[in-house]
């Protein structure tokens, strides 16, 4: 019986190039000399730490870094812009968070979308994965542009097809 899953992960080393190439852009920007700015990224841990010194540099930062992400081919859904925290003195600190797998509620999204359009398939969790079964490859190709058609938050992908 044909399968396929569609999950959620980014490439580590391709969204570390997209970062570093930003860290070099917005270091070498005429308006940022002299300013204590810093992008880290932590891969353990799927955050990006940005230290800046006021919000148009915070925006600027965040701009860069999803220019480079477009570029590199990366989906800038997977990046999850929290709230703003004042670090010591004038600075001002923001941890974004990098989505890696499909969350409970996008998944029921995901299943109930499927169920809904009426195709002749299955769809399961499987923990931070959704498994799509059927009896034919073009009702599995019908269910992956249903899901292109719709936007559940995060990017996904379509894997391990198998006949």
């Amino acid at each position: 019986m044909p399968t396929f899953d569609i999950v959620s992960k980014i490439d580590g080393q391709t969204l570390d190039n997209a970062v570093n190439t930003a860290k070099k852009e917005i270091l070498n920007r005429y308006d940022f000399h002299g300013t204590n700015s810093t992008i880290d990224l932590d891969k353990k841990t799927n955050t990006l730490t940005v230290v800046t010194e006021n919000e148009m540099r915070l925006k600027a930062i965040q701009d860069s870094i999803i220019g480079r992400m477009v570029k590199q081919q990366l989906d800038p859904n997977a990046l999850d812009f929290g709230k703003e925290q004042y670090a010591a003195g004038n600075m001002i600190r923001k941890e974004i968070k990098i989505k890696e797998g499909i969350d409970k509620e996008a998944a029921k999204k995901i299943v109930k979308k499927i169920k809904d359009s009426g195709l002749k398939v299955q769809a399961s969790i499987m923990d931070d994965q959704v498994r799509v079964q059927g009896k034919k490859i073009d009702d599995l190709q019908a269910v992956i542009s249903l899901c292109r058609s719709d936007d559940f938050g995060q990017p996904l992908q379509y894997i391990n097809m198998r006949d």
